[in-house]
């Protein structure tokens, strides 16, 4: 990961969480990995054995009871990007790697928030919210 990549992700999650006014409590942790690490977390949550270029894993679905008088910081919860697949999809499309991990944790991150693109009307709202964000980055296409 070179010191750019880290400034960028810094850089979308602080822009996000303007955007959709989460908490400045909130927590998200990035897990940057290799394809295979990626791989067996694709297999073994998702079912499929392939390597992906992101996870992300939501904490907070309603599922936890709220704890009284406890910290005040909100996990949103985890994503994890495939550093090997985010270089090769960079190549791919012709821009850089800091700019494919922007792509990918913005991705990461709007999961996190609920949205998901497995039915083409939810595709399209997500991938609106995507370019809002690259948008508002100067990243946009």
């Amino acid at each position: 990961m070179t010191p750019q990549m880290e400034q960028i992700i810094q850089l979308v999650l602080r822009t996000a969480a303007d955007l959709y006014r989460i908490d400045e409590y909130a927590e998200v942790s990035i897990v940057l990995a290799d394809d295979e690490f990626i791989r067996q977390l694709n297999r073994d949550y998702r079912g499929k054995d392939t390597a992906t270029d992101v996870l992300s894993f939501a904490l907070d679905e309603g599922e936890e009871p709220e704890i009284l008088d406890g910290p005040q910081e909100k996990l949103l919860g985890d994503i994890v990007i495939s550093l090997e697949t985010a270089v090769r999809q960079a190549e791919d499309y012709g821009h850089s790697s800091e700019r494919e991990v922007a792509y990918l944790t913005i991705h990461g991150f709007l999961h996190l928030l609920g949205y998901d693109h497995e039915l083409e009307q939810d595709r399209e709202q997500m991938r609106s919210q995507e370019e809002k964000i690259l948008a508002a980055l100067q990243l946009s296409r």
